[in-house]
């Protein structure tokens, strides 16, 4: 049984390796026409997700349960970039992977939350599911965000 897992475990790493540089090779070298990196679909995604968050803010504070809700489920179920670019991201954050994919399993965990406690009209619990999709997302900043810029976009 034993030397039936090694094969898995041999098997799973092969298949990731070629997947990695599959999606290494794929987009990689996008660029615009004017030569400069075509931007990256996460940098779109995290623009709009910025936009739901302060909208949250905005709904919270006018006790607009509905407009709350609704945002909360934008968060909760984002886009995610194109398959290839998520390699690229993931194969960059090699071994905090699993912190990087964390961080956003409670962002969207805690949307949830948000959007069933502004369904329930629930202020209380409303704000207190926004502050650990908050934190979930100043963590994930607070650890990645910098090295993902300079790497990726060449941002100091």
């Amino acid at each position: 049984m034993s030397d039936l897992l090694r094969n898995l475990k041999s098997y799973r790493v092969i298949a990731m390796a070629v997947l990695l540089t599959a999606g290494t090779l794929v987009g990689a070298d996008a660029t615009e026409p004017d030569g400069k990196p075509a931007p990256m679909a996460l940098t779109g995604i995290m623009q709009d997700l910025s936009t739901d968050m302060q909208g949250v803010t905005d709904a919270i504070a006018r006790e607009d349960w509905p407009a709350v809700a609704k945002l909360a489920a934008r968060i909760a179920d984002h886009p995610q970039p194109p398959l290839a670019e998520k390699l690229r991201i993931l194969a960059f954050a090699g071994k905090d992977a699993s912190r990087f994919r964390s961080y956003d399993q409670q962002a969207h965990q805690a949307a949830r939350w948000l959007a069933q406690a502004a369904q329930q009209r629930d202020g209380t619990a409303a704000i207190a599911a926004f502050a650990k999709v908050q934190g979930a997302c100043m963590a994930c900043h607070q650890n990645f965000r910098q090295r993902f810029q300079q790497h990726f976009h060449g941002q100091p």
